[in-house]
């Protein structure tokens, strides 16, 4: 009588086969740009005086752009316009995404939500949130 074991003898091979059939079933398999993680693409940084935020948007119209924050969450989302291909013509290869998106970002407590300020230039949209004054580093003189 053979015996099998429950687990396999490589334990964490198997978690890496797992890992990598999770990241193709959810759309994170890698590529030649790194994993893939969305459109826009985005930057998030944290500075003592604001959070910023650069989502990278080339050809997409600034007026079909959407803000919105709502409890500490800042989505972002709009619709970018399919090319326009000639007739009877054979697409090789199309890695521009087109269509709708939407992206959201957590931001911390600290902010001050009604001084958000958005520009749109060059394909980037740049987002600004403020930090509360309260929340602002400042210098204590001792006495």
């Amino acid at each position: 009588m053979m015996y099998r074991s429950l687990f396999p003898r490589d334990l964490f091979a198997e978690f890496d086969r797992l890992q990598r059939e999770l990241q193709q079933g959810i759309g994170l398999s890698p590529s030649i740009r790194g994993a893939s993680r969305g459109f826009p693409a985005m930057n998030v940084g944290s500075a003592p005086q604001s959070v910023e935020i650069y989502a990278f948007a080339p050809g997409v119209d600034p007026a079909s752009l959407d803000l919105q924050v709502e409890k500490g969450v800042l989505t972002i989302s709009g619709e970018r316009a399919p090319d326009a291909s000639p007739e009877k013509s054979t697409v090789h290869i199309d890695e521009r995404f087109a269509g709708r998106f939407r992206r959201t970002v957590t931001l911390p407590d600290d902010v001050d939500l009604n001084q958000v300020v958005a520009r749109y230039q060059d394909g980037v949209l740049r987002i600004s949130v403020p930090r509360s004054e309260a929340a602002q580093p400042r210098r204590i003189t001792i006495k």
